[in-house]
């Protein structure tokens, strides 16, 4: 008889529900490993505060860490001692590599993700969770933000079977909605890394050809290599597979170019983007399903001729924003860069102004320097103390055996005892003319002007961070109160538009008249979204549009613009009618294809092949063929839905898919909103 396995304790239950047998013991032992695994961080982030990198040779020291590799450590590691790591490699049986990125990971997840690490304590997430949240959460510079954008994943996964793969792709949703600035230039540093790499394979003989790319660039190649595939003549004796075809024919095209006959394919990507993205605002768009950068799709919708290609990039607002005040010639800084800034001119000012410039200032200037700072500190001068005391012109240093360069008998320099009496000139604070205090006292005055130096370039250097900041905050400022600031602003669509310049409106008019061609393989659509659920409730075009907002009839003398008759009995906007017959129309198939977009089994984040595997939840012709009966699948998991044994799959009119396990687990899986 099979027993039923507690979770973990100290965890709830899973969000599939308990399994009993052996594959609960196996969520229980997975939630035990997430917990460990949080212990394990909380533990390596202590041992690391008990090596400090303060313990290490500091730069400028023989043997201290090179400042190639102090400027490559992780910003987590740069107070942690270097050898921290190699403590790990000898408790762990770790590599060095391997323990440095142990070492890291653990302390990113306790100090600039401790929402995650307690979900991984707690058994909420998984230990594959992590790399999504390390990876796309953990870069967020603004403490704030990143705190915000990490609260909101967690609370999405929370409640729902999520993989690792479905919660990178929410989190980078969120990361390009939220800190669409610091994306902006992840992205740009990103494209600097573009490049093709080569990597063995583990059989023998065999190599990892990979490409980074941006998205665009990947799903183009990828869909035109398939394309190309496809096209090749079917030979009954060819054994290979799609994907090797594929790579054959990427070696055709690359090494062998003009060799072949093949035509030329065009590639398809399904580019979606909303109001807002099209109108300059932050809201990310979708490439073949992916998450991008709003700045990426609008790109894209140039180079494809969608949009205007304007000089500046930029339509003048349709409204005029409110008048600026006037920016101030000097900005109000802190109280503390006010008071540095003064010091170090009043430095200058002091010790600089007089001797023009020179790379070190006359002895008389560093006497009256010392001076004035003595008396700055209420401090004894160096020269009452006899410290710094230059001979005068035309006087002749005085010799004293015991004041010279001369060997004592037992090493060192000769000197004699001071008695309170003695005072500057007196034997005991002869004049250094020449020998070893002479050059200690020049070796004193140089040090003091490089010190200078040093305090009047971080002083500038204070004032450029400073000015960098407040024309930081001006531009954000002035981005704001645009046009692109304020569609993103806007609350939806509709709003977006109403704030939206003229030439902006008329480029979208103008995208939404055109028909197929122009190197689009279908025209472009208007997708009639929830605006709080993220739901498709209609996919339509400009055409339809205008012909639902009039009455039809034929004997109506109205302009169809202006017609104002009862419109109740009209039809209005959903999703296309049921087909008559298996297969579903183009317009269904063309609507449920943007609506689920990916296979819709729980974790899953295969496309939904191209001309088939749309799946009857209710087998036809007892199910109908239409929106609340289809389903779109991979082929792997389609397959897996009519031949697993045990497996139900359940659609409901919403489109919810429920997937209940032959041990009873139920997963729901909604489809992706917009």
């Amino acid at each position: 008889m099979e027993q039923e396995v507690p979770p973990a304790a100290g965890t709830g239950a899973p969000v599939a529900g308990r399994a009993s047998g052996p594959l609960g013991a196996v969520q229980a032992a997975d939630r035990e490993i997430a917990r460990q695994t949080a212990l394990r961080a909380r533990a390596l982030a202590e041992f690391a505060a008990t090596r400090p990198a303060s313990a290490d040779r500091q730069p400028g020291q023989p043997g201290a860490m090179s400042a190639e590799r102090r400027a490559a450590r992780p910003e987590v590691l740069a107070d942690v001692s270097e050898w921290a790591a190699q403590e790990l490699v000898v408790a762990l049986s770790r590599t060095s590599q391997a323990a440095e990125a142990l070492l890291e990971r653990s302390l990113t997840l306790v100090h600039r993700l401790p929402q995650t690490l307690d979900a991984l304590e707690s058994g909420a997430i998984h230990e594959g969770h992590l790399w999504p949240m390390l990876g796309t959460v953990a870069p967020i510079v603004d403490a704030t933000v990143r705190g915000q954008v990490e609260a909101e994943v967690l609370a999405w996964a929370a409640g729902r079977v999520t993989t690792p793969a479905q919660l990178g792709d929410k989190a980078r949703r969120v990361v390009l909605r939220r800190d669409a600035r610091d994306a902006a230039g992840r992205l740009d540093r990103a494209l600097r890394r573009r490049g093709v790499s080569v990597r063995p394979d583990a059989a023998d003989g065999m190599a990892v050809f990979s490409a980074l790319l941006t998205v665009p660039e990947a799903q183009a190649l990828l869909d035109a290599l398939g394309r190309y595939a496809d096209a090749l003549d079917v030979d009954p004796e060819d054994r290979r597979t799609r994907g090797q075809k594929m790579a054959d024919c990427l070696l055709d095209l690359v090494l062998r170019p003009g060799e072949n006959g093949l035509p030329p394919v065009q590639a398809q990507l399904t580019v979606v983007a909303g109001v807002r993205t099209l109108l300059g605002g932050d809201e990310p768009g979708e490439i073949g399903g992916q998450a991008v950068p709003a700045e990426m799709v609008r790109a894209l919708a140039r180079a494809l001729g969608l949009l205007p290609d304007t000089a500046a990039g930029k339509a003048a607002p349709a409204v005029a924003p409110p008048a600026a005040p006037p920016t101030p010639a000097r900005a109000a800084w802190p109280k503390e860069e006010e008071a540095f800034a003064d010091w170090c001119a009043a430095t200058e000012a002091l010790v600089l102004a007089e001797w023009g410039g020179a790379e070190e200032p006359p002895e008389e200037e560093m006497e009256r320097y010392w001076a004035e700072q003595a008396r700055f500190h209420r401090m004894p001068s160096p020269v009452d103390m006899g410290v710094f005391d230059p001979p005068r012109a035309g006087a002749a240093p005085p010799h004293d055996p015991w004041w010279s360069d001369e060997p004592a008998p037992h090493g060192g320099v000769r000197a004699r005892p001071s008695s309170p009496a003695d005072g500057p000139g007196s034997e005991a604070h002869p004049q250094p003319a020449a020998g070893t205090w002479a050059a200690a006292d020049r070796a004193v005055d140089v040090a003091g002007v490089a010190l200078l130096h040093l305090e009047r370039a971080v002083g500038r250097a204070q004032s450029a961070v400073t000015a960098a900041r407040l024309a930081d905050a001006d531009d954000e400022e002035a981005w704001q109160a645009g046009p692109e600031g304020r569609t993103s602003a806007a609350a939806d669509a509709i709003a977006a538009l109403a704030v939206a310049a003229q030439e902006q409106r008329a480029a979208l008019a103008d995208l939404l008249h055109r028909t197929a061609g122009g190197g689009m393989n279908d025209r472009p659509r208007i997708a009639v979204v929830d605006e709080l659920t993220g739901a498709l409730l209609a996919l339509t075009d400009a055409p339809e549009l205008r012909r639902l907002a009039v009455c039809g009839d034929a004997a109506c003398r109205r302009d169809p613009a202006r017609c104002d008759h009862d419109l109740t009995g009209r039809p209005g906007l959903g999703p296309p009618p049921p087909t008559d017959g298996y297969r579903p129309s183009a317009a269904l198939d063309r609507y449920l294809r943007a609506r689920d977009r990916r296979c819709r089994f729980p974790g899953c984040r295969r496309p939904v092949p191209r001309g088939g595997e749309l799946d009857h939840d209710r087998p036809y012709p007892d199910g109908p063929t239409a929106a609340t009966n289809l389903t779109g699948y991979c082929t792997g998991h389609h397959r897996g839905k009519h031949q697993a044994p045990g497996w139900r799959h359940e659609l409901s009119a919403d489109g919810t898919l429920t997937v209940t396990t032959p041990t009873g687990l139920v997963a729901d899986t909604a489809p992706p909103s917009f």
